[in-house]
C-alpha cells in the first residue's frame, strides 16, 4: 500500500518579524505619515504582548529599511519614503561587477534618451541659465582635472525637473547612484574631466536650440564616453591593476 508523504511543516515565523508585520500594519491602517509619531515602546509592547527587547528589534529592522527612525529622547516617527536603503544594498550587490555597473548605465542611457524630446517642449530659460552655472563649476574642476559628482548629479535632475514627473526624477536618480555607489567598489576612474565637461555643455547648447536629434545624439554620445570609462576599467582590471 503505498503511502502519501508528509507535508514538511512550516516554521512559525521569528518574533522580531511578526513585530515588524504588526508595526508595518499599524502604519498603513492608521494612515500615518511621514514625520508621524508612534506610540511609546511600553505601549506597543504591550499591545503586541511582546518583551521590549522583542519590540526594539523589530524596530531596529524598520530602520535600516528606511520605515521608522528612532529619535533619542524623543521616540519612533515614521520615516519618509527614500531610495537609500535600496541604493545601499543594490551598491554592495554591485561591487566589483563591471558588467552589472554596464547594465544600470544602460539603464540610465535609454531612460534619458527616450524622454529628452519632452524636455526640450517644457524646459524654461531660468532652467537653462541653471544647467549653465552647473557646467561652469563642472569646467573650474575639469580644469583642476578633479571630479564633480555632485554637479553631475545635478545636472542630470535638473535637465528633467522641468517635465514636473517626481516618479521619473526619482528613477533617475537611484539609477544615477546606483551607477555611482557601485563604481566606488571599483574605483571607476574618469582619466578625462574635460571630456566629460565638454560633453555636458553640448547637451545644453543642444537643449536650448531645441534641437531634439542633436539633444539625443549628445546625451548618447555622453553616455558612450561613459561606457569608454567603464571599458578602460575593465581593461586594468583585467591586466591585475585594480585589486
Amino acid at each position: 500500500m503505498a503511502f502519501k508523504s508528509l507535508k514538511p511543516l512550516h516554521r512559525a515565523p521569528l518574533l522580531h518579524v511578526s513585530v515588524q508585520e504588526s508595526l508595518r500594519a499599524y502604519i498603513n491602517e492608521n494612515g500615518l505619515e511621514a514625520g508621524a509619531p508612534m506610540p511609546p515602546e511600553g505601549e506597543l509592547a504591550s499591545q503586541l504582548g511582546v518583551s521590549r527587547n522583542s519590540l526594539r528589534e523589530g524596530i531596529k529592522a524598520l530602520e535600516s529599511v528606511g520605515v521608522l527612525e528612532s529619535r533619542r529622547g524623543v521616540g519612533v516617527f515614521v520615516k519618509a519614503f527614500s531610495f537609500e536603503p535600496l541604493l545601499d544594498n543594490l551598491a554592495y550587490g554591485l561591487g566589483g561587477a563591471l558588467r552589472q555597473i554596464e547594465e544600470v548605465l544602460e539603464i540610465r542611457r535609454t531612460l534619458e534618451v527616450g524622454l529628452i524630446a519632452k524636455t526640450l517642449q517644457k524646459i524654461t530659460d531660468e532652467d537653462i541659465r541653471e544647467l549653465r552655472q552647473v557646467v561652469a563649476r563642472m569646467r573650474v574642476h575639469a580644469e583642476r582635472n578633479e571630479a564633480f559628482v555632485d554637479e553631475d548629479r545635478l545636472f542630470h535632475r535638473l535637465l528633467f525637473r522641468c517635465q514636473e514627473n517626481e516618479t521619473l526624477v526619482r528613477l533617475i536618480e537611484v539609477f544615477w547612484l546606483a551607477f555611482y555607489k557601485a563604481s566606488d567598489f571599483v574605483n571607476l576612474e574618469n582619466t578625462d574631466p574635460m571630456a566629460t565637461w565638454r560633453d555636458h555643455e553640448a547637451i545644453v547648447d543642444a537643449v536650448e536650440a531645441r534641437n531634439l536629434e542633436d539633444a539625443r545624439n549628445r546625451l548618447d554620445s555622453h553616455y558612450e564616453g561613459i561606457a569608454r570609462v567603464i571599458a578602460h576599467n575593465k581593461t586594468n582590471t583585467f591586466n591585475g591593476r585594480i585589486p
